[in-house]
């Protein structure tokens, strides 16, 4: 866990860098044009073999953004910043592994990164108590995170919807975090796979809402809380029922501006399917 000497030494790192705690790029503008890319997962049989060619072949269908993902992180930050760099796509944000977020602050600052997100909280703390431990290491990260000239987010699935009595994992991590160091990235298909409202929840949580991920739900697909195969009925954005001119019309209203299409399996080749998905965001007017 980090101390409290790690802490004011990432905020030297930060004041050395240029950043600080309010810096212009953590406040939001209503209205903000939208920066579409890809969460690199998606992309994550490809990536090991050919990561500069598979960033083109991304950028060459339009999407301008990388959100990258912990199997790239074999390469040191500045040579994997240049790769993606040199594919000509932005990179602001990536995932990193519950058990890594606190190690790897210093290696995503060397990125250039503006948030860190942690996509999944360990299958052993899916109860009360590790989803309120999980909340309290949320905060001191994200503490280190911001002092870092960074934001750290939480990216939802499903599971943390389930009933545990009269409350839930992710009511718990929303009630016992700091909404001041805790952001959250909203996954759009998992959201409504748990039985909830997208718009309901990016309405209800807009002073925490940075970042969304993208990708649509089949018509009559059962929802559940259980992560596995039972719970994919994933196809590309259009084909499904997911109100997408009503999400992005509020999420344009927020001001979020990184929106990553993340679809985690596809009947369709992949690079098939990212071109499907991005000629459908070409047609949503914010």
């Amino acid at each position: 866990m980090p101390t409290r000497r790690d802490f004011l030494r990432l905020s030297a790192l930060a004041t050395a860098a240029g950043c600080t705690l309010g810096r212009s790029s953590f406040a939001f503008a209503a209205g903000a044009p939208f920066n579409y890319g890809v969460q690199l997962y998606m992309v994550r049989k490809q990536a090991p073999q050919d990561l500069a060619g598979i960033l083109q072949s991304i950028q060459q269908i339009g999407y301008t953004q990388i959100e990258l993902f912990p199997l790239v992180y074999t390469h040191p930050a500045p040579e994997l910043r240049k790769i993606v760099a040199d594919s000509g796509l932005g990179l602001v944000s990536a995932h990193f592994d519950y058990a890594s977020v606190p190690t790897k602050i210093e290696y995503a600052h060397q990125l250039g990164l503006e948030y860190m997100v942690c996509p999944m909280i360990p299958k052993d703390q899916w109860n009360l108590d590790g989803f309120r431990k999980a909340a309290a290491d949320f905060t001191t990260w994200g503490q280190s995170v911001h002092a870092a000239g960074m934001q750290f987010a939480f990216h939802n699935h499903c599971y943390e919807w389930a009933p545990q009595g009269l409350t839930t994992g992710f009511d718990e991590l929303m009630k016992h975090t700091d909404p001041a160091y805790v952001k959250l990235e909203l996954d759009m298909y998992w959201l409504a796979q748990a039985g909830q409202d997208p718009l309901t929840m990016l309405t209800r949580y807009a002073n925490r809402v940075r970042l969304l991920h993208l990708k649509d739900r089949i018509a009559n697909a059962p929802t559940g809380f259980i992560m596995g195969p039972e719970a994919k009925h994933i196809t590309e954005l259009g084909k499904g029922t997911l109100n997408w001119p009503a999400i992005f019309a509020q999420a344009h209203k927020q001001g979020i501006r990184y929106a990553y299409v993340d679809q985690d399996d596809t009947a369709l080749p992949i690079l098939e399917s990212l071109k499907e998905n991005f000629a459908y965001l070409q047609t949503i007017k914010a």
